[in-house]
């Protein structure tokens, strides 16, 4: 059975996600003193006392609003609420008992679930007075607690495991699962594109360049296989970001997916084609040596299809060349547009990722890399022998008689060689020039 579901929900500021990253020992939710800053459901693992759980940030809740960005953020936040085994209602102690706070806790009693009422930034016992004015919603008990200095923080993570539900065996995280991290510049559709593969609205969906933030994690199934999905914070460009500490703390929050990942789906707009920063994004993952996938969105909105295609081909082959191994695909996130036909290509390139090549079956094929090989002062370069020294991604090792010959063009001729023989789609190969030993 799953692990509990643990959702911190409150008003903006009240330093959930200072509470989200001390319960989960990270660093993953974005913290800023800027009210809303966390807009996504965000999703951690925690333990205490021997339980395992999952923890969701929210994004502050906003009983009364019109404008879009926070209705879909309440809606978030409601989506959390659903999943949750146990709902933490944030206060914030400093600035006392609001209308919004009554309005939550109006909001959460008809739910029927276990609430935990925790007045937040009461750092030391003297201020704990400062409880008595939330009594006022009329609860039971109320748990002090310094999100930020670890006050109270033993106590009140002994009351949440006495909350959470009876412990089941067999429980599952996303740990073993194969990792697909989406990534691309901002407003290229990757939030509704994630919609799509999962099902449901688990992201904000709005046309304003940068609306997820975060990178939120999400277990997909799919014909009784499962997958860690993976969503990033747009890339953008650093002179865009030098001054945003919010945006450098996001595209680094996307590296980190990209190195979490087993196989990374690039989302260009078809529309637009293939960008600066898109070179860049790839040239991150082949870097971090994960497999790729090129997926052109918004398919649904091209206006001539198959001439689209083919142009689009040519900026593949020419500005994405350096990662030619990587299958391109068409699609639509809003029309679910061959949204299946990811699964299939992510289960095929994570294979092609583990394939072992025997050394055997590598030295037959060595007499065909040796004639092409540049001679060393008018000697031959002789390859002794080749063998695949590791996989995710594969790795080649070629001893041989003069490695100060091997350029890395000669490098770059090897590996199309070898995918020539052996394919290795959509994932990266490394191959490395050896001398060979004198006693060999």
């Amino acid at each position: 059975m799953p692990n509990p579901v643990v959702a911190i929900i409150g008003r903006p500021n009240v330093g959930k996600s200072t509470l989200f990253n001390r319960m989960t020992r990270t660093r993953k939710a974005i913290v800023e003193d800027i009210p809303g800053v966390t807009r996504d459901r965000l999703y951690g693992e925690a333990a205490y006392d021997d339980r395992d759980f999952v923890v969701i940030d929210t994004g502050g809740l906003f009983p009364e609003t019109g404008e879009v960005i926070l209705l879909q953020t309440r809606q978030q936040a409601m989506f959390a609420v659903d999943e949750a085994d146990v709902i933490v209602l944030l206060l914030d102690g400093r600035e006392g008992l609001t209308e919004v706070d009554r309005q939550i806790v109006d909001i959460l009693r008809p739910v029927g679930k276990k609430v935990l009422y925790v007045v937040n930034k009461i750092d030391a016992r003297n201020r704990e007075e400062r409880l008595y004015e939330f009594y006022a919603l009329g609860v039971d008990e109320l748990i002090p607690v310094s999100a930020a200095t670890g006050y109270g923080f033993v106590e009140f993570m002994e009351r949440l495991v006495e909350a959470l539900p009876e412990k089941e065996e067999d429980g599952k995280t996303g740990k073993d699962l194969p990792g697909i991290a989406v990534v691309g510049k901002p407003n290229v559709g990757k939030s509704t594109f994630v919609n799509s593969l999962l099902g449901k609205e688990r992201m904000i969906v709005s046309p304003v360049p940068g609306t997820t933030r975060d990178s939120v994690d999400s277990i997909c199934r799919y014909y009784g296989r499962e997958y860690l999905i993976i969503d990033t914070a747009g890339l953008r460009r650093k002179a865009r970001i030098a001054d945003r500490s919010i945006e450098k703390f996001t595209a680094i929050r996307a590296v980190r997916s990209i190195e979490r990942a087993d196989v990374v789906l690039l989302l260009v707009d078809a529309r637009e084609g293939i960008s600066e920063q898109d070179q860049k994004i790839a040239a991150l993952v082949d870097r971090y040596g994960k497999g790729l996938v090129i997926l052109f969105n918004k398919w649904d909105l091209v206006e001539e299809p198959e001439k689209r295609y083919r142009e689009l081909l040519n900026e593949v082959h020419w500005r994405l060349r350096f990662v030619e191994y990587a299958p391109v695909l068409t699609v639509s996130g809003l029309s679910r547009k061959r949204i299946t036909k990811v699964f299939s290509l992510v289960d095929e390139i994570i294979s092609e990722r583990r394939k072992r090549i025997s050394t055997s079956a590598l030295n037959r094929f060595v007499p065909e890399i040796t004639p092409l090989l540049p001679a060393h002062k008018g000697k031959k370069t002789k390859i002794f022998y080749m063998t695949q020294t590791g996989v995710e991604p594969p790795e080649f090792v070629l001893f041989v008689n003069h490695p100060q010959v091997f350029k890395p063009e000669h490098i770059r001729f090897i590996e199309r060689l070898i995918r020539r023989k052996y394919t290795f789609k959509g994932t990266p190969i490394r191959v490395f020039i050896r001398q060979r030993s004198r006693q060999g």
